[in-house]
């Protein structure tokens, strides 16, 4: 009878055994399950970090643009200038020049290039020549 005792015990160990390896699979594969989607979110994570990186990069660089845009135009604002004076008035050849070739692109459409301009104050007027084409400018 102790060996039916012995038999049986051994059975039910057996029995507690297998559901033991049974729950250990389980656990196994609900592991590697979590750990595939904690992957995957991690992978989903930096793919939007990536993209929110290369956003913040792009702004800066183009901040950088501006920034270096305006240093430029200041410096091109700040260098040499010619102004003439007769009577009371005074001129900027800058803006005498910037003038006649606005007038030259309103009547021909085009961008005036070499262009050469006469400024005769006793006339209140500048006239300019851009290839075969002459103009005039009230001043």
């Amino acid at each position: 009878m102790a060996e039916i005792k012995k038999e049986a015990v051994k059975e039910k160990v057996e029995k507690v055994a297998e559901a033991a390896k049974t729950e250990a699979k389980a656990a196994k594969e609900t592991v590697k399950k979590a750990a595939a989607k904690t992957t995957a979110a991690t992978k989903k994570a930096a793919a939007k970090t990536g993209a929110a990186a290369k956003k913040a990069t792009t702004a800066a660089k183009k901040t950088v643009k501006k920034a270096a845009d305006k240093k430029t135009a200041a410096k091109k604002a700040t260098g040499d200038n010619v102004v003439l004076q007769y009577g009371d008035k005074e001129l900027e050849m800058k803006v005498v020049l910037e003038a006649c070739k606005a007038d030259y692109k309103a009547q021909t459409k085009k961008t005036a290039k070499n262009v050469t301009v006469y400024v005769k104050p006793e006339d209140n007027a500048a006239y300019y020549v851009v290839g075969d084409f002459n103009g005039k400018v009230d001043l």
